[in-house]
């Protein structure tokens, strides 16, 4: 390997941050100019400042645009679930930045000199320093506006294009970290099957470590057992391991510790899954009571302007969708009666909200004779899907009768899948926890690498986005799901 080649595998991190802050500053400067341009087309030319005029706004916009990225955590290395985190950051860096751009145009240029209005003359040591002489009452503010639109727009167009860069140098082996899973039960196979799931989060499963010497060896599930306990320093310096992560929940607290010990005396990165683990999976406070550490439930009901706003947002796109598709629901209509006889719109009970049943409506993609509550095919190539239900299922079309069920009140845009009455009846107290939530058309389900497989193995999605709901999350999917469609990788 090139020198070049191992500087940049060591080095991955640190140089894919810088990269990143140089791309952002290009899409901020990017959409200056644009926002000018823009904006002088709507207004013309006449009586609006030449474009240098806004050389230093557009400086201390690119500024003050970075720092809050940084401050909403846009440059952590840490990603979390299908990134929706991140998307959500890039709103709250816009707006935060937009705020604080003219908070310090209005304390850092001339007419903001220290007076009478500021009796203290707190600003005389800051104007010492900084003087700005941008006049904001001479600028053009639908130009500022359009920026700071675009700036948002194109700093999620970059971060996504970004996402897919990073991801396809994760597959080809680029800036992946060796980890390790110290486990070989439940737990560890659970952990085990998500890494291999998600290839893209930058970890390469090498295998596992178990806590019995005759597991060594064996090949459990996609993976074997390097090593024991014993062996541990052995393993990690043979695969050069970055990280282990210990899948012992079950394990007494002196073994963990145990294990712990011996992995700070090696100095490698590690990480626990908790006892209760699918407690701690949902959002929790942890209190000290005289050093003894307390795990409660915050409040977890949203507030009414939460609630609103969503409810809002769910029959603002409903309503789009209906006025848009209708159309497209008079030519599938047309299709599907062509192709087999029996209603068009398939109604089936499932379980909402609170463990409440509601009929849900789609577009019957089936031969009527072999539909029923029986399981969803999953095969495209399933004989009971009619020709023109494959292409409704791939496109997810066929969901676009429950937009009916949105503005009836029984479901959301965004939420949990609602599954069948026999399913329901056999959740545990952690599966329950998908009802708290009205259910949804989409989900982070929906648009994840799980997609494929059954959304009762795969409960984490819906727990966080049931933990994490707001509006801003409900756009963001909205926008994803929007991608997926296109792709055409929705449901067989």
């Amino acid at each position: 390997m090139t020198f070049a080649g191992t500087f940049v595998r060591r080095h991955f991190e640190p140089l894919l941050l810088s990269v990143q802050v140089v791309v952002d500053l290009g899409v901020v400067a990017l959409a200056c100019g644009l926002g000018y341009f823009w904006g002088q087309a709507i207004q013309g030319t006449e009586d609006l400042p030449p474009w240098q005029y806004y050389r230093e706004f557009w400086a201390l916009t690119a500024a003050v645009s970075l720092v809050c990225f940084h401050w909403f955590g846009m440059y952590s290395p840490a990603k979390s679930l299908l990134n929706v985190e991140e998307f959500k950051a890039i709103a709250k860096s816009t707006v935060g930045a937009f705020l604080l751009l003219f908070t310090l145009i209005i304390f850092l240029t001339p007419t903001a000199r220290p007076s009478e209005r500021f009796p203290f003359n707190l600003l005389v040591p800051m104007h010492e320093r900084i003087d700005l002489s941008i006049d904001i009452d001479q600028m053009s503010r639908l130009t500022i506006v359009l920026t700071f639109v675009l700036i948002n727009l194109l700093t999620v167009v970059s971060r996504f294009i970004s996402f897919k860069a990073i991801q396809e140098l994760y597959r080809r082996g680029i800036g992946h970290r060796n980890v390790v899973i110290f486990g070989t039960g439940d737990t560890g196979k659970w952990l085990q099957r998500k890494f291999l799931l998600v290839p893209t989060l930058g970890l390469r499963l090498v295998g596992l470590i178990s806590d019995k010497k005759e597991d060594v060896g064996r090949r459990i599930e996609r993976s074997t057992v390097l090593g024991s306990l014993e062996e541990l320093e052995q393993v990690i310096a043979t695969h050069k391991v970055s990280e282990v992560f210990v899948a012992l929940p079950e394990s007494s607290e002196d073994r963990l510790m145990e294990i712990i010990e011996r992995l700070e005396h090696l100095g490698v990165e590690y990480r626990v899954v908790p006892r209760f683990y699918h407690l701690m999976s949902q959002r929790v406070r942890i209190e000290n009571f005289h050093s003894i550490p307390l795990i409660s439930r915050p409040e977890r009901r949203l507030s009414t302007l939460t609630v609103i706003a969503k409810r809002g947002l769910d029959v603002v796109v409903a309503s789009l969708v209906l006025i848009l598709a209708a159309p497209l629901f008079g030519l599938a209509a047309l299709m599907i009666k062509r192709e087999s006889e029996g209603p068009v719109i398939f109604r089936q009970t499932r379980i909402g909200q609170d463990g409440r049943p509601f009929r849900m409506f789609k577009f019957r993609t089936m031969y009527a004779q072999r539909s029923g509550d029986e399981p969803a095919p999953e095969r495209p190539d399933d004989p009971r899907v009619t020709r023109i239900g494959r292409v409704l299922r791939r496109y997810s079309l066929d969901e676009l009768p429950q937009f009916l069920n949105v503005l009836i009140g029984n479901m959301s845009v965004v939420g949990p899948r609602p599954e069948m009455p026999f399913i329901v009846e056999r959740y545990g107290a952690l599966e329950r926890e998908r009802l708290r939530a009205k259910p949804g058309i989409t989900g982070l389900w929906q648009i994840s690498y799980a997609r494929t497989e059954a959304i009762h193995e795969n409960l984490d999605y819906d727990i966080y986005y049931v933990e994490n709901r707001s509006v801003l999350l409900d756009v963001v999917i909205i926008v994803l799901t929007f991608f997926a469609v296109v792709k055409g990788t929705g449901a067989h």
